[in-house]
C-alpha cells in the first residue's frame, strides 16, 4: 500500500504512514466511516424501495391519462370519481377508450397471520388497459369470484404461490366470499400491504358491497397514437364539467404519487433525514480523526512550515488521509450494507437492492465528506505561525 500511494502521489505517503502509525485508532476510524456508509446505504435502499413499490402498481395498467378525485394524492388514496366523466372524456376526438379502476384492501386470514392484499377491480373485457402479462391472464377474471394473485405476497410461501394455476386453483375466504385464484403475477409487497390481487370489477363490487359501479376510484383513458397525453388532459380539464377533478397524464400521476410519498408522507421524510444524519455522522467522525491527527503532529508540521513548505503541502497530507479513510472505509461499509439489504428484502419482500448507481453516489459522497472534513481540519495550520506551534 505504501508503494502504491508513493507511486500515486510522487512522494513519501506521509498521511498514510501517520494513519497507520496507530493501528487501533486507524481501525476505529475505518469502522466509523464504514458505519456512516452503512447508515446512508440502508436509508437510500429503503427510499429506493419506496419509489419502486410506489410505482409498481402503475406498471399493471396501460393508460395515457388518469382522472382522479381532487384529494387523490396517490393511487390508493382519495375519493371516488363519477363514471359519467368517462363519457364526457370520450367526446374528445383524441380519446379512444376508457375504463374505471376500483381499488380496495381485503384481508386474507392464513392461520396465525392475516395478509392485507391491495385489490384492483378491472373490466376483463378490456385487456388493452392491462399490462401485457396481466392481459394474457385476464380471461380467467371473467369468471365470477375469480382472481389472480401476486406471487410475491408477503407471508405467502413461494411453493404455494407457484402451485396456483388454472388447472390447480386455490380457494380462499375474503370479506365473507369464497374467491378462487387461477393464476399469479409478479408484484411484491409494498408499504401499504402485503401484496396485490386482481379481480374483475363485478367481483370487486361483490367483495365491497358498499361500492357502486358508477363510482370507481380512478378513470383510465387511452388516446390515439401520436396524440400528446398532456395536451389531451389539458383539453379534458376544460371539457369535463367537474373542475375539481385531477386530470393528468398517466406518467404525471405516477410522478406526483412518488413525490407525495417522498416529501409529504412521514415515512419518506424520516428516511430522507436518515440519509442526512448518516452524512453528518461520517463528516464528524472523519473530522475528529483528522483534527486529532493534525493536533498530534503539530510539531512536525511546524518544522515543515519553518523549512518553507507551503500550505498546499499540508493540505496534500490531510487530503491524502481523507482519501485513504474514504476508500478503505467505503469497502466494508458497502459489503455490510449489501448483506443487510439482502436480509431485509428476504424478511419483508420489499424491493431492496444495492444498485451500481447508489454505490457510485455514496462513494462520491464519501469522498466529498472526507475532503470537507480534511479541509476543516487544516484551518488551524493555515493561520498558525511556526513559532507559535512550538
Amino acid at each position: 500500500m505504501t508503494r502504491l500511494l508513493q507511486w500515486l502521489f510522487g512522494r513519501l505517503p506521509i498521511g498514510w504512514l501517520q494513519l497507520t502509525h496507530s493501528r487501533t485508532r486507524f481501525a476505529a476510524a475505518l469502522a466509523g466511516v464504514a458505519f456512516a456508509n452503512v447508515l446512508v446505504f440502508v436509508q437510500l435502499g429503503i427510499m429506493g424501495s419506496m419509489a419502486t413499490a410506489t410505482l409498481k402498481p402503475y406498471d399493471f395498467f396501460r393508460a395515457d391519462i388518469m382522472i382522479s378525485a381532487s384529494d387523490a394524492n396517490s393511487m390508493t388514496e382519495g375519493g371516488n370519481v363519477a363514471r359519467q366523466w368517462l363519457f364526457q372524456a370520450l367526446a374528445d376526438p383524441d380519446v379512444t377508450g376508457g375504463t374505471g379502476l376500483f381499488i380496495g384492501n381485503v384481508s386474507w386470514a392464513r392461520g396465525e397471520r392475516t395478509l392485507s392484499l391491495t385489490t384492483y377491480g378491472v373490466d376483463p373485457a378490456l385487456p388493452g388497459f392491462l399490462s401485457d402479462t396481466m392481459a394474457r391472464k385476464a380471461s380467467t377474471l371473467q369468471l365470477q369470484n375469480a382472481g389472480i394473485l401476486d406471487m410475491f405476497s408477503r407471508g405467502l410461501p413461494r411453493a404455494e404461490a407457484a402451485a396456483i394455476r388454472p388447472q390447480s386453483p386455490l380457494s380462499l375466504e375474503v370479506s365473507g366470499k369464497t374467491l378462487t385464484l387461477f393464476d399469479t403475477f409478479a408484484g411484491g409487497g409494498g408499504f401499504g400491504g402485503d401484496g396485490y390481487m386482481m379481480v374483475s370489477d363485478q367481483t370487486f363490487l361483490a367483495l365491497f358491497p358498499a361500492r357502486k359501479s358508477a363510482a370507481p376510484d380512478h378513470i383510465l383513458l387511452q388516446v390515439r397514437p401520436g396524440a400528446d397525453p398532456d395536451a389531451v388532459a389539458a383539453r379534458l380539464r376544460g371539457l369535463i364539467s367537474d373542475k375539481s377533478l385531477r386530470i393528468r397524464a398517466y406518467a404525471q400521476a405516477a410522478a406526483d404519487d412518488l413525490s407525495y410519498q417522498q416529501t409529504k408522507r412521514p415515512t419518506g421524510i424520516i428516511f430522507g433525514f436518515g440519509v442526512i444524519i448518516g452524512i453528518l455522522v461520517g463528516i464528524v467522525i472523519v473530522y475528529q480523526v483528522l483534527s486529532t491527527d493534525v493536533a498530534n503532529h503539530l510539531g512536525e508540521y511546524a518544522t515543515f512550515k519553518a523549512m518553507g513548505y507551503r500550505q498546499r503541502f499540508f493540505l496534500g497530507i490531510v487530503f491524502e488521509e481523507a482519501l485513504v479513510l474514504a476508500v478503505l472505509g467505503f469497502v466494508p461499509g458497502f459489503i455490510v450494507a449489501t448483506g443487510l439489504l439482502a436480509a431485509m428484502k428476504a424478511a419483508t419482500t420489499l424491493p431492496l437492492a444495492m444498485t451500481p448507481g447508489v454505490a457510485a453516489m455514496v462513494f462520491a459522497g464519501t469522498l466529498a465528506a472526507c475532503s470537507l472534513s480534511g479541509a476543516i481540519a487544516t484551518r488551524r495550520l493555515a493561520s498558525a505561525d511556526p513559532a507559535d506551534l512550538f
